[in-house]
């Protein structure tokens, strides 16, 4: 099995080390191994698992909810029912806050619109 430091980790989805010594300390990070001199190892596995914590982070879900969705991957195919459940209700969260973020766009361009309007010295 191929494993990566915790740099070469941060390095891969430009994050800090910081941050993922973070996410172990929270529990997103489960069963890291680590080498003789006590240093974290990424496998394969750990590394597609962060990039499920990445992706979740970035879409504004909490630690918890995290968490609990890294408890039951860890807990196995008997959670699978469950885990489908928060990614559908996550989704649709995700889909509501880009409609609330769209809305608001429209009024931010209208404001550019008007201040555009305001600075630009009219052609004679």
């Amino acid at each position: 099995m191929k494993y990566c430091s915790i740099s070469e980790a941060a390095a891969k989805f430009n994050i800090t080390e910081s941050t993922l010594r973070y996410y172990e300390k929270k529990g997103l990070l489960p069963l890291i191994e680590r080498d003789e001199a006590g240093r974290r190892l990424f496998s394969e596995d750990q590394i597609s698992l962060l990039e499920t914590v990445i992706c979740l982070k970035n879409t504004h879900m909490p630690i918890s909810g995290i968490k609990q969705y890294i408890d039951w991957v860890v807990e196995g195919d008997n959670t699978i029912e469950l885990r489908l459940e928060m990614m559908r209700n996550h989704k649709q969260t995700v889909l509501d806050e880009i409609s609330l973020m769209t809305e608001s766009l429209k009024g931010i361009d209208l404001k550019i619109t008007r201040y555009t309007k305001r600075t630009v010295p009219e052609k004679v």
